[in-house]
């Protein structure tokens, strides 16, 4: 696991900038073929240097596709990003929720059947978008950019750095659904546990997945880019004042204290499915809409290593003293959000008081609509966080 983690966190910027020197396209398809082969790999490895190889070419595999995909749909959407990301999060989610319940379902016959599978997949999926995927028009950037340039257009990009840290430690309280809250889960009902964490997730991917498109269009009814985002933050911190008020199951029942966790857990899914779409176009948007991939790799390799970080710290604060103050844990995840939020404020505040180039004003709210399907929402809400080089997007 440490071994594919780092091929995908520590490389997204590797296939960021491929992707911005090749196109989207053909990373998307090579990452399929070599998870592809990944697992092949996995279904006759023998030894442990064929398993590190296998995994790690998974996780490589990981840090072409991602950057790539979230290029390909900025460009391909136009100005519904928004939209085309929330629709991606749809899909994120209801993956992250059906998996691991396949996954469970064929390691319960064989492990190899799971690889095999799994290889099946991602061959299909290969072929699939090879023959259906249109490319998008080529990028002037690829052909008069050298990758140290792009990488020294990207570091100078003071906006993008201050949000990308920003985000890091939001995307290092969502990602708390995954180890905190099944330890709290363990220390309210022990014996059933497993039963709590999967109440758990199936609530947090049922308010995601049937939520995501309701929560995006209400904030984009309602404020812009920036403000939505402090807002959303602010749902994110406060996700765990519940765990805070009620942290065991002595102050006021067991009842009390998993209704208080799975209350986190749908704030947490909530914020997440408020964030994720306005935070992909901002990051479009503060890429002044050059070397977009190239952005979007370095933002992911910024937040991976953060969370990475920020977990060691939030597992050691745990294990120092939850079982002696179980307070001081979600206090200081809450004490995180605050930062975070007061982060956001910041850069969105900073954004309205410098002064914004004709090409990126800031216009009167947009009064046109976008139709999804059955879906009517508003137009996007204005990218704020805009650095002197950004054009209207």
């Amino acid at each position: 696991m440490g071994v594919r983690n780092f091929s995908q966190q520590g490389m997204f910027f590797v296939g960021g900038t491929l992707a911005d020197r090749f196109g989207y396209k053909p990373l998307i398809v090579a990452s399929c073929l070599i998870r592809t082969g990944g697992f092949a790999m996995l279904v006759f490895a023998q030894s442990l240097p064929t398993v590190l190889i296998a995994s790690g070419a998974t996780g490589f595999a990981g840090a072409l596709f991602n950057p790539a995909v979230r290029a390909y749909l900025a460009v391909d959407s136009g100005d519904r990003k928004i939209e085309a990301f929330a629709m991606c999060n749809i899909f994120y989610q209801a993956g992250i929720l059906l998996g691991p319940l396949v996954g469970l379902a064929l390691l319960a016959l064989d492990f190899r059947m799971t690889v095999l599978g799994a290889a099946a997949a991602f061959a299909a999926l290969t072929v699939a978008q090879l023959l259906a995927l249109p490319r998008p028009s080529a990028d002037p950037e690829y052909e008069k950019t050298s990758i140290r340039q792009g990488w020294r257009t990207v570091a100078r990009n003071r906006a993008f750095w201050c949000f990308a840290a920003a985000m890091t430690s939001a995307y290092l309280l969502s990602f708390q659904i995954y180890p905190a809250l099944p330890m709290q889960a363990s220390v309210l009902v022990p014996r059933n546990q497993s039963l709590l964490v999967a109440a758990m997730f199936a609530v947090s991917g049922v308010v995601a997945v049937a939520g995501q498109l309701r929560i995006t269009r209400w904030f984009a009814a309602r404020w812009s880019a920036g403000r939505s985002l402090v807002v959303g933050a602010t749902i994110l911190g406060a996700s765990f004042v519940p765990l805070a008020v009620v942290p065991d199951v002595e102050r006021f029942g067991t009842v009390a204290a998993v209704t208080a966790l799975l209350l986190s857990a749908s704030l947490l899914a909530i914020a997440s499915a408020a964030l994720f779409p306005l935070e992909m176009r901002t990051v479009v948007a503060l890429s002044g809409d050059r070397l977009v991939a190239t952005h979007y790799g370095f933002y992911s390799t910024i937040v991976g290593v953060g969370i990475l970080l920020g977990n060691l710290g939030v597992g050691s604060l745990w294990s120092a003293v939850h079982r002696v103050n179980a307070d001081a844990v979600w206090g200081g995840l809450i004490l995180v959000g605050l930062a975070t939020v007061a982060g956001l404020y910041a850069l969105d505040r900073s954004s309205q008081r410098r002064p914004t180039p004709p090409s990126f004003g800031r216009c009167p709210a947009p009064t046109s609509r976008l139709t999804v399907g059955p879906i009517t929402m508003p137009a996007e809400p204005r990218a704020s966080f805009s650095t002197p080089r950004s054009r209207r997007l």
